[in-house]
């Protein structure tokens, strides 16, 4: 009788904890990012949009690593968001207004015009 408790109890907390967990998936997002500044502007505003857990952009590369929690935020989402901070997300293009808005050397080879 103990072993049918033990046994049941351990499966019940499995089963909570496993529940609490979030799912959280890492992506790679290739952008139009130029400069030291675009690594600032997409990382401040992701790093603090809530559901995403980590965001990193390697500038050489203009890849964007992004790990958040897949029940909280889309793929599609985080994409809209670096879209309407002026750079291109994947597919998604820049949001034009804001792409305008950006400094010269955030501008798509605006860091070959800058050297």
């Amino acid at each position: 009788m103990k072993n049918i408790l033990t046994i049941a109890l351990v499966l019940f907390t499995l089963t909570a904890f496993g529940q609490k967990q979030k799912k959280v998936q890492q992506i790679d997002i290739q952008t139009s990012a130029e400069c030291g500044s675009c690594k600032e502007r997409l990382e401040g505003k992701l790093n603090y949009t809530s559901s995403i857990v980590f965001a990193d952009l390697d500038v050489p590369s203009k890849v964007l690593t992004v790990k958040f929690k897949t029940k909280k935020i889309s793929l599609e989402e985080i994409k809209k968001i670096v879209s309407e901070l002026g750079y291109d997300a994947d597919e998604m293009k820049a949001n034009p207004t804001a792409y305008e808005a950006l400094s010269q050397c955030c501008k798509v080879g605006g860091m070959e015009h800058n050297e």
